[in-house]
C-alpha cells in the first residue's frame, strides 16, 4: 500500500490553525506530519491550503487523536474490527498506537523511536541480515535502516497495524528510495512463517511481541527453539518483555524468558525492559 501524503491534524495543530485565522493571519507555519517536517499553510476565510490543496477548517478535534483527510472530511486514524486500533500522538511527535486502549509502545520518558534506537543498538545491525519478528509501526526497522542494515525481514500479523504504517510518516516505506530494497515487510504470523526460514539465515533478531496474554505462542519454548535455529552462532537477539504482573503477582517475565532462551541455545540476561541474548 502507498503511504498517505496529506496533512495530519492533532488537537494542538488544529487549534493553532484556527487561532491564526481568528487573529487575521494570512499564513500559518508549522508541522502537519507529526513533527517530521515543517511548512506553510495559506489561510482564507472559509478554507486553508497546504501543498496546493484546499481543506476546510476542522470541526471538533479530540485530544490524543490523529486525523487524516479522507477526501471529504478529517477523520480519526482508527479502525474497529473486533478490536479498536488507533494511532495516538505523543509529546515527542513520533506516535504510538493502542489496541483497545492499551498502549503498545513505551512513551513516558522518550520518543518511541529513540526507545527503539537504544534496543536496536544492542544487536549492531550494520551490514547484517536482521529478523524483525513483530514489525508494529516499524520503528525497529527504521533504526536498522538508519544504522546500515544489509537486509531486514519484518513480519506483522495485524492488517490494521500495516494500515497505520501507511498513515504514519515515521514508519519506513519498503518502497522508498532510502530503504534501497533492504526492508522486506510481510503480512503474516511469524510463529507460523518462521518454520520456512533456513537454518542460520539471519545474523540478529529483534523480537517485540504483544503481551503474553495475547500472543503466548511467541513466548513459548517451541518458538524460542526456532529463533535459535534461524540465527547464526554468535548472533545477537533483543526480546522486549516489559514487566507485566510483577507488582501484582511477583511474576518475573524477563527471568522466565531468559531461562527459556538459555534452554534453546542462547546466553541470555535481562537488559533494559527485556532480554538480551547471544547464540552459543
Amino acid at each position: 500500500m502507498s503511504h498517505y501524503t496529506g496533512p495530519l491534524l492533532t488537537e494542538p495543530t488544529a487549534q493553532a490553525l484556527l487561532t491564526a485565522r481568528k487573529a487575521g493571519a494570512g499564513t500559518w507555519q508549522g508541522s502537519l506530519d507529526l513533527g517530521r517536517s515543517e511548512g506553510t499553510a495559506s489561510l482564507h476565510e472559509d478554507h486553508w491550503t497546504w501543498l496546493g490543496q484546499s481543506y476546510p477548517y476542522p470541526g471538533k478535534i479530540k485530544p490524543r487523536t490523529i486525523y487524516t483527510w479522507d477526501g471529504d472530511s478529517f477523520e480519526p486514524v482508527s479502525r474497529f474490527d473486533g478490536s479498536l486500533i488507533k494511532l495516538v500522538p505523543t509529546e515527542w511527535g513520533v506516535p504510538t498506537f493502542e489496541i483497545d486502549g492499551i498502549k503498545m509502545l513505551p512513551t513516558s520518558k522518550e520518543s518511541p523511536l529513540d526507545d527503539a534506537r537504544r534496543k536496536v543498538a544492542l544487536v549492531e545491525p550494520r551490514g547484517k541480515t536482521v529478523l524483525d519478528t513483530c514489525g508494529g509501526l516499524g520503528y525497529f526497522a527504521a533504526c536498522c535502516l538508519d544504522e546500515g542494515v544489509a537486509r531486514i525481514l519484518s513480519f506483522e500479523k495485524n492488517a490494521d497495524v500495516l494500515w497505520l504504517r501507511t498513515i504514519n510518516p515515521w514508519s519506513p516505506d519498503p518502497g522508498a528510495a532510502d530503504a534501497g530494497g533492504r526492508l522486506q515487510l510481510t503480512h503474516g504470523d511469524v510463529s507460523e512463517i518462521i518454520a520456512t526460514l533456513a537454518d542460520a539465515s539471519v545474523d540478529a533478531i529483534l523480537h517485540d511481541p504483544p503481551r503474553f496474554g495475547i500472543a503466548g505462542e511467541l513466548y513459548s519454548q517451541a518458538f524460542y527453539n526456532e529463533l535459535a535455529r534461524v540465527i547464526r552462532r554468535g548472533g545477537r537477539l533483543f526480546h522486549y518483555t516489559g514487566s507485566p504482573n510483577k507488582l501484582t503477582t511477583g511474576r518475573d517475565v524477563p527471568t522466565e524468558v531468559s531461562a527459556r532462551l538459555e534452554k534453546a541455545g542462547f546466553v541470555a540476561k535481562p537488559v533494559l525492559d527485556g532480554v538480551f541474548a547471544t547464540r552459543r
